[in-house]
């Protein structure tokens, strides 16, 4: 066991040189954290027994019961609703019982019948939100399934798709550099694309996106899957057609190029939607001890909600376990430390971010602060593999930010990159992306050069694709970035 000792005095020592903190004791207390505390709360939060924490369902709940019994063992106050841990927001959830099936039937150039079956989680992911039964059908390829005609761009165009399957790509055919950004942004959405095809009269899609993905829209008798590179290059080969080509074609001219495609596509799902079900925000307060200055509040969060199941655990453990338990170690230590902030610390764990930043979303209609009292939101979301740190967008705040930087060049030692805020102007796609469109000062702490493979929305993130001790150290900066905010005078 690796154990890391944070010397109190040894902060309180160093804080005095930026003015501070007055006091100039070296205490002898001390607080520890080990890579086994991490580890324990990353397999705990990734166990079965939560099911894959899909923001809404019983799996989830009980996952927030768990972090709300580790905030109360602690001694960190209630902040939700009616004197909870438990901030609640409407979140349907389709339950997925098994991954389904997808298969292709085609004529190839010897008059052979051919049917190609494939495999999960390799080749397709069953759709998250997908309505429950058979579909066969004839294939349409309708691009990025935009129908933008401000912009002078329709994918579905002098093409009918009625009664057939589609096939449609992720994404905007332009990015972020173009100078309409922010009017294509509402075409990103996937539940956009989903309600497109439905209004052209589709009757289910293959989606080129092949992840799991609860943030799309239901429909009881649309059924649908997320493909990867094999089925789509079978689809198109079968008809003579470069995949790869044609795309990039569309990206470049900005001019949609939508076809039919040879042969059948047979999907099945069994799923259940829940379209009353409730989620909840983990929120928990470390209150400030000065009379004035806990009125203050520094927010820290990160998405505790995972992706399920889809017939196979996914336990979403570096999205976003690795988040949640950085800052659970760090909310430990902080509430056991004898260095005790001026300022309050909300912790807040968001549900619902995977199904289109739900918690945060509904965080900032009903704060628990005013906006004018929070001094920064800081966000965790992916750190759990690398041996950088960074403070994505901690430039911006040079007066917060440098209390990290700090902490990082005398106690921890790794190499950190910063950046500067940036405008939201794609789709957001991260918690605090949403603080800083509510006009929040807001940052991220994140990890940098990888050491292990990233399996994004995928049955192999679990523990093992963790790296422990980096994820002691963003407690560890968490810890001291924290208290250095919490107790600056100057702010």
């Amino acid at each position: 066991m690796i154990q890391i000792i944070l010397y109190t005095g040894i902060i309180l020592l160093s804080w005095s040189l930026f003015g501070n903190c007055q006091q100039n004791k070296a205490d002898s207390i001390l607080i520890s954290i080990s890579e086994k505390e991490i580890i324990e709360y990353a397999t705990k939060l990734t166990s079965a027994e939560f099911d894959g924490r899909l923001s809404g369902s019983p799996g989830y709940l009980k996952s927030a019961q768990w972090i709300a019994s580790k905030f109360e063992e602690w001694g960190i106050k209630p902040m939700g609703d009616n004197g909870s841990y438990f901030q609640y927001f409407d979140n349907a959830y389709t339950k997925v019982f098994d991954s389904g099936s997808v298969s292709y039937q085609f004529i190839n150039e010897k008059v052979n019948i051919v049917e190609k079956k494939y495999h999960f989680p390799e080749e397709y992911f069953p759709g998250q939100n997908s309505g429950s039964g058979t579909i066969d059908g004839e294939l349409v390829y309708v691009g990025f399934g935009i129908t933008a005609p401000e912009l002078g761009y329709d994918d579905y165009e002098g093409i009918d798709v009625k009664g057939k399957i589609l096939v449609f790509e992720y994404g905007l055919p332009v990015n972020g550099e173009n100078k309409d950004i922010e009017k294509w942004v509402p075409y990103d959405y996937h539940q956009y694309k989903f309600k497109n095809a439905i209004a052209h009269g589709a009757i289910g899609w293959l989606y080129i996106n092949k992840l799991a993905n609860p943030n799309t829209s239901y429909n009881y008798d649309i059924v649908y899957a997320h493909i990867g590179d094999e089925v789509v290059n079978d689809i198109f080969n079968a008809s003579g057609k470069n995949y790869k080509e044609i795309r990039e074609n569309i990206v470049n001219n900005l001019k949609p190029n939508s076809f039919e495609l040879i042969g059948k596509v047979t999907i099945t799902a069994n799923t259940k939607h829940f379209e009353d079900s409730k989620s909840c925000n983990v929120i928990g307060m470390i209150e400030g001890t000065d009379p004035t200055l806990k009125s203050e509040v520094i927010i820290i969060g990160a998405h505790h909600d995972g992706v399920g199941n889809l017939g196979k655990l996914l336990p979403s453990a570096l999205d976003n376990a690795s988040g949640v338990v950085d800052i659970m170690a760090a909310a430990r230590m902080l509430a056991q430390s004898p260095v005790k902030p001026k300022r309050s610390i909300l912790f807040i764990m968001f549900g619902g971010e995977e199904c289109g930043l739900l918690g945060s979303t509904f965080y900032v209609n009903n704060p628990k602060f005013p906006k004018k009292k929070v001094v920064c939101m800081i966000n965790l979301d992916m750190v759990g593999n690398g041996k950088g740190l960074a403070l994505w967008g901690g430039e911006s705040y040079p007066e917060i930010s440098k209390h990290f930087t700090y902490a990082n060049t005398h106690f921890i030692r790794r190499t950190m990159r910063t950046s500067e805020a940036r405008p939201v102007k794609t789709r957001p796609r991260t918690d605090g992306a949403v603080f800083t469109m509510n006009g929040y000062k807001s940052f991220a702490i994140g990890t940098t050069d990888g050491v292990k493979p990233v399996y994004y929305h995928h049955p192999l993130d679990n523990v093992d694709a963790l790296t422990p001790d980096i994820m002691v150290d963003v407690a560890k900066l968490i810890y001291f970035g924290l208290l250095g905010v919490a107790n600056d005078d100057e702010l």
